[in-house]
């Protein structure tokens, strides 16, 4: 069977996809192959300079697609309920909701609102945003929320004790929980969308170049070197996850070559702490309650 690429990705008109993080490395190369297909491109980003220049970039090279921008701070609840405010009022129809933003192995820090960087962005950030925007996800027929992962999750447990990291910190630790936590999410998030048209799926871009791997330890530098695709490559799986025909609400989408660090998309495997049913219900809850969001579904 061929390898599933860019080329493979159905016609986008009338689509509209909001990308959070589009304005550099595998959101830019998400939102540009989803423009280049004619869909309503949305750069939900938090520098409204960068993004204004990543949509001028795919204008010109596209010209006559559809790209806006839109400021989002998923490291501030209050950023992320007016950005969800503005999408809701310009856009009565969300085909795909790409939560591709993150932080990774970070210093020490918290977000605005006191939860800890990585968790805090990663994951509760995205929690929030998806359940303030669902209505219009649940209002357009067979749409997708897909949040992309990491192989990071391998490294990490949910510590329901010290969510926030407050009396230990690890930075490889805390980013597999929150890699973890957006599979947990995932799978918890199809499960309760049962009986609509919409699915949640996720991704993993493998080892991939781009501005992610700021903070990582020179040691796991060097390893991520040996493997390392660039970012349109990285981009293939959550491109797949977005718009295949044929993705099931809950797949897991990343690289098919070594360890799934490289290669086309296919359908992979997560963890089984990912698929534990009681911590992902565990999980949901807490998001809830640390976000102030309760997604509209029974």
């Amino acid at each position: 069977m061929a390898p599933w690429t860019a080329a493979d990705i159905p016609d986008q008109t009338g689509r509209t996809a909001v990308i959070t993080g589009a304005n550099t490395g595998l959101g830019y190369e998400t939102a540009r192959a989803l423009a280049a297909k004619g869909a309503r491109v949305v750069l939900a980003v938090r520098n409204l300079d960068k993004g204004k220049a990543a949509a001028d970039l795919i204008g010109r090279r596209y010209p006559g697609t559809d790209v806006a921008v839109q400021e989002l701070d998923l490291t501030s609840l209050d950023s992320i309920r007016a950005a969800a405010d503005q999408l809701r009022a310009g856009h009565d129809r969300i085909d795909l909701l790409i939560n591709n933003a993150g932080v990774m192995m970070t210093p020490k820090q918290t977000t605005r609102d006191g939860f800890e960087l990585q968790f805090g962005t990663n994951h509760l950030g995205h929690f929030a945003l998806t359940g303030l925007l669902l209505d219009r996800l649940l209002a357009t027929p067979a749409s997708r929320v897909v949040t992309v992962s990491s192989n990071g999750h391998r490294f990490g447990g949910i510590r329901f004790d010290d969510l926030q990291s407050e009396r230990s910190y690890s930075r490889t630790g805390a980013y597999g929980q929150a890699k973890l936590a957006n599979l947990l999410f995932t799978y918890e998030l199809q499960r309760r969308l049962a009986g609509s048209t919409t699915i949640a799926a996720a991704a993993h871009p493998g080892s991939s170049a781009t501005e992610l791997g700021r903070n990582l330890p020179k040691i796991v530098e060097l390893g991520f070197g040996l493997t390392v695709q660039d970012a349109e490559m990285g981009a293939l799986p959550q491109l797949r996850a977005a718009t295949d025909p044929t993705v099931s609400g809950g797949q897991y989408y990343g690289p098919g070559g070594f360890l799934q660090m490289r290669g086309y998309p296919k359908v992979v495997s997560s963890n089984a702490k990912s698929h534990d049913l009681a911590t992902q219900k565990r999980l949901w809850a807490v998001s809830e309650a640390l976000t102030g969001v309760v997604f509209p579904l029974a």
